[in-house]
């Protein structure tokens, strides 16, 4: 495992070079830079069909900029330089532990003031340079493919919010042991969680903008899925905890062209020190699993790439607006309720013992049946 992109490099070319990069959000970041591209590559494709066409509003073009503005951008340069300078000065302690620096509270007071000033005067001049004597108010068209990066932004941002959230509903215990680590640290996130309150938001901004939110969904279905079988490779090799049951039978003899540890694994060097010491090694990631267990992160990432590309195969097939998306909802929904069978998770006293996620991807699932079969019933239709 390689909690950190530093011990890959290690491993690979026998050097230490410290970077502050986690492997888990190094393969996050991976993922919202793909999913991102494909939403695009299908915004673009869609525009081209007519299906999504530009929107407009009103901007009011040549005005100095506001004090509000100038507030603002002060604050993002202060909160940039506050944390940027301090880190340039502690570089050893922010490679240990990125997030603790992150999060906390301590900074470079001058380094976030300079940073406020920057910004500030950035945004005025900018804002001069293009004033004029009288303003002027016109209308300004928005193609459908500048709208990805902001819903990109707004699905991350509440995708993490929503799955922190779920993440401590299903784990109340140490949402009380420690309720400010648990809510701030990057770790512990719950999938169903972040799709829930991303979509929300996003049917939100579709409706403000007058974006057809079938069409929005349709076009998001292959980005979710390879998103999320990114996100599962990161789970696997960083070794957060995300893994199966205990697996001590022998491997069948159908996956006999396989690696042993693609049936049981033990996680060396997982980044959350799970286990027990490993001989002869030191540092901070130094533990292994004392049984193996089935590597349930990489059956998800495997399944979901291959999910990926079916669904990617159907895109243009289907002639029925939102009926890729209830599919998506089908197979996310019966993948995850497999996987749950044999993977370590909070169960509830219920059904004989059921998770969160099983219960939320038995709703999903049937969610995407019933509407699949309802939009199956009716006569293709193109809505502008």
């Amino acid at each position: 495992m390689y909690p950190t992109f530093s011990d890959f490099i290690a491993d690979l070319f026998g050097i230490n070079i410290p970077l502050p990069i986690q492997t888990f959000g190094l393969f996050m970041g991976i993922a919202f830079i793909v999913a991102a591209w494909l939403w695009g590559k299908e915004f673009s494709r869609l525009t081209i069909k007519h299906q999504l066409k530009p929107t407009f509003r009103n901007e009011i073009i040549g005005k100095p900029a506001s004090t509000n503005e100038l507030i603002s951008n002060g604050l993002i340069g202060f909160i940039l330089g506050f944390k940027l300078v301090f880190v340039i000065f502690n570089y050893d302690e922010f490679v240990q532990s990125p997030p603790d620096m992150l999060l906390s509270t301590r900074g470079s007071l001058i380094g976030g003031l300079l940073f406020a000033a920057a910004f500030a005067y950035q945004k005025y001049y900018e804002s001069n340079k293009k004033k004029l004597a009288q303003p002027i108010e016109q209308s300004v068209a928005i193609t459908p493919i500048e709208h990805v990066s902001t819903m990109t932004f707004i699905a991350a941002l509440f995708g993490i919010v929503g799955a922190k959230l779920f993440h401590n509903l299903e784990n109340i215990d140490e949402l009380i042991a420690d309720p400010i680590g648990a809510l701030l640290s990057f770790s512990g996130l719950t999938w169903y969680g972040g799709l829930i309150c991303a979509t929300t938001a996003l049917y939100f901004y579709a409706k403000k903008h007058k974006i057809y939110f079938p069409y929005l969904m349709d076009s998001s279905a292959p980005s979710l899925m390879i998103g999320y079988a990114l996100g599962r490779f990161g789970c696997h090799f960083s070794g957060d905890g995300d893994w199966g049951i205990v697996n001590n039978l022998p491997k069948p003899n159908f996956l006999s062209f396989m690696p042993d540890w693609f049936w049981a694994y033990r996680y060396p060097h997982n980044v959350i020190n799970e286990g027990i010491q490993m001989v002869g090694c030191t540092g901070a990631h130094c533990m292994q699993l004392a049984q193996p267990v089935f590597p349930t992160p990489l059956y998800e990432a495997v399944t979901c790439t291959i999910l990926f590309f079916v669904l990617w195969a159907m895109r243009k097939r289907l002639k029925t607006t939102g009926l890729l998306f209830t599919i998506y909802l089908m197979l996310n929904g019966a993948e995850r309720f497999a996987v749950e069978l044999i993977r370590v998770n909070t169960t509830y006293n219920i059904m004989g013992g059921i998770t969160q996620a099983q219960i939320i991807s038995t709703l999903i699932f049937l969610i995407g049946l019933i509407f699949t079969i309802k939009l199956s019933s009716k006569k293709p239709q193109i809505v502008s």
